[in-house]
């Protein structure tokens, strides 16, 4: 696709378009992707189409879900003559990925999610998929450097926190490599990575309920500065902290996904919670 054709389309600063220009870019992600004949592919936020472009001729259909009308029939014409696409127009952060799922010709093939994600919306948007997390085979996505970071950071880190926890309880997540300003049009004021997200097997951590899981994790780190001690009050006392082997002084920053998972277990013993 020609550099002319991405600048066809005004970006929209609504939809947080930064449309990806940097063929060496493109390249790097579809090797990442890998992708073969079988492989159930969808892509959010297509725009236009350079990187579905770069994918489309390895598999036999793509899904794309695009929420910008206006620059749905400039994709059609330019990827329809290069493969099977179905697009649909919708909003990602609505949209039930699992039905493209049901509706393939092999509805037992999870769904591999690529995409060059709008920043702003970013979180909630991951958050979203791993709700149908059941569906999905991995998820390959350009987001800010700076959340990327913070997915893929361990305990001891400065960006270590609540998305790390979370994420890194329903998937392994690989940092794949940094994306400049300058590979976009318009370039954006911050720099990109990209992440792949690969849904555990099986937890890594056994909780008796994520509900609780969640809550302690959200407490634990809602003042990063405060100790476990302050930061659990009225959900932990110290005994029961120091009863799974973790001392109250320390911050959430420092804790395993393990220790996390002991904490919430104590949580549910006390309140009866089931795991979901």
């Amino acid at each position: 696709m020609t550099m002319a054709s991405q600048t066809s389309h005004r970006a929209r600063k609504r939809f947080g378009q930064h449309f990806l220009t940097d063929p060496t870019v493109v390249h790097r992600i579809v090797q990442v992707v890998h992708p073969e004949a079988g492989d159930h592919i969808v892509e959010i936020g297509p725009g236009l189409g350079v990187l579905t472009a770069a994918l489309i001729p390895h598999v036999k259909q793509m899904d794309a879900v695009e929420l910008d009308r206006d620059i749905i029939p400039k994709l059609k014409s330019n990827i329809l003559p290069l493969g099977n696409l179905h697009i649909h127009s919708a909003d990602a952060l609505t949209f039930d990925f699992c039905t493209l799922m049901q509706q393939s010709s092999a509805p037992d093939q999870a769904l591999r999610i690529v995409g060059n994600l709008p920043y702003n919306i970013s979180t909630p948007l991951i958050f979203h998929l791993i709700e149908q997390i059941n569906c999905i085979a991995d998820m390959i996505f350009m987001l800010q450097k700076e959340v990327v970071d913070r997915i893929v950071a361990q305990p001891n880190h400065s960006a270590y926190g609540k998305l790390s926890v979370m994420l890194q309880y329903h998937c392994h997540a690989e940092k794949c490599f940094d994306v400049p300003p300058g590979a976009f049009s318009p370039p954006p004021k911050v720099e990109s990575s990209v992440v792949r997200l690969t849904p555990h097997q099986k937890p890594l951590v056994d909780v008796n309920s994520f509900s609780d899981f969640a809550a302690l994790v959200s407490a634990a780190f809602a003042q990063r500065r405060k100790t476990l001690r302050n930061n659990l009050k009225g959900m932990l006392s110290e005994p029961q902290i120091t009863s799974a082997d973790i001392d109250p002084q320390r911050r959430a920053e420092t804790l395993s996904l393990s220790e996390f998972a002991r904490l919430s277990n104590i949580v549910s013993c006390q309140t009866g919670g089931q795991s979901g």
